[in-house]
């Protein structure tokens, strides 16, 4: 196959960050996506419908002339969430989820929750309002190998809170093991993934090949190569509640390059044209388009795009890295070459 033609995707979990950042990274995303599932994680976080507001001018603001992408914004979850906060993110028609972010978990978290039980009435407030809960799975008690943070905060969170809010949307993002896979395939209706490039691409190895790897370190972390063959299973079936979210998450080189260096993996470059590699290595190209473009969208209750988007099977190399504001930005790939392209995109 020389080219591809897809409906036009989205991305169901992005980093955009801001201010000289946001306006460095979101041309990318916006060549190849028509939405994404915008992270509040900024400093300081997202927490309410009018700080969400906010944040979504600033994005479209920062959109270059003549591109069309629309931002879905999102709640950063706190132990002091107020359910009427839920009301009014429902009201505004923008806000599409709130995240819940374990204290300390990843990258600008600290202001996370510290006890699920703490947002029981948050919870609640979303069931009723049908309100999607996006969740970062891991436990972060430093007793746990940070290998097994998933697995146990399936067990120790998540599957008591399904089983809770019987009524509650769930995407567990960014799955990394066989165990969330399986708890994804196994669950109730409502509960659904989103997978990186990054973790159907590479498993733990990758990041000691030659020596460390800074800039394929991301959290949740890269897992086995079992845990690998198993989101790469889920994504070939064409089972629609795993679609795709990046995670791209830009950070300066010098923020990764150093003694403690920031999780997060850019992808936004390639943000489809990497998962065009992984489902023509199994064989499935036309499973992509429903993984890319329509569970999502069918998730999260929004129709599905009437655009288009054509890849070709041309290989680039990708920069080493890119600017990003003041510093530079190294992309997953730098220097490497991928053998999809996207027509008449700017890579």
């Amino acid at each position: 196959m020389s080219s591809l033609t897809l409906r036009r995707p989205d991305d169901w979990h992005l980093h955009l960050r801001d201010g000289d950042a946001l306006r460095a990274v979101l041309p990318f995303t916006a060549a190849r996506f028509a939405r994404a599932i915008v992270m509040p994680n900024l400093k300081p976080p997202v927490t309410t419908t009018e700080q969400a507001l906010a944040y979504r001018r600033r994005i479209l603001e920062a959109l270059p002339a003549g591109m069309k992408f629309e931002p879905l914004m999102t709640l950063y979850l706190t132990d002091r969430t107020d359910p009427g906060e839920i009301d009014r993110a429902k009201a505004s028609g923008v806000v599409q989820g709130c995240k819940l972010y374990p204290a300390g978990a990843t990258t600008h978290s600290a202001a996370g929750v510290t006890d699920i039980r703490k947002i029981e009435p948050v919870l609640a407030r979303m069931s009723e309002l049908g309100v999607v809960l996006q969740v970062h799975g891991e436990v972060t008690d430093p007793e746990v190998d940070v290998f097994d943070r998933e697995a146990r905060f399936i067990d120790a969170v998540l599957a008591p809170t399904v089983a809770k809010f019987r009524q509650l949307k769930v995407v567990f993002e960014h799955i990394t093991t066989k165990a969330a896979a399986e708890f994804v395939l196994h669950a109730r209706t409502g509960v659904a993934a989103t997978i990186t490039p990054q973790h159907l691409l590479m498993n733990r190895n990758a990041l000691f090949a030659g020596g460390i790897r800074p800039h394929y370190y991301c959290l949740p972390v890269l897992k086995t190569e079992p845990d690998r063959r198993a989101l790469l299973d889920v994504v070939a079936s064409g089972n629609p509640r795993f679609f795709l979210g990046t995670d791209s998450a830009p950070h300066a080189r010098h923020t990764k390059e150093a003694a403690c260096g920031c999780a997060g993996i850019f992808s936004s470059h390639a943000g489809i044209e990497l998962y065009a590699e992984v489902f023509e290595a199994l064989g499935a190209l036309s499973r992509l388009e429903g993984f890319a473009a329509e569970f999502g969208a069918d998730f999260y209750g929004l129709p599905r795009n009437p655009g288009e988007i054509t890849l070709v099977k041309e290989a680039w190399e990708v920069p080493a890295h890119y600017p990003f504001g003041s510093g530079q930005l190294v992309p997953l790939r730098a220097g490497e070459r991928i053998a999809w392209r996207l027509a008449e995109g700017k890579n």
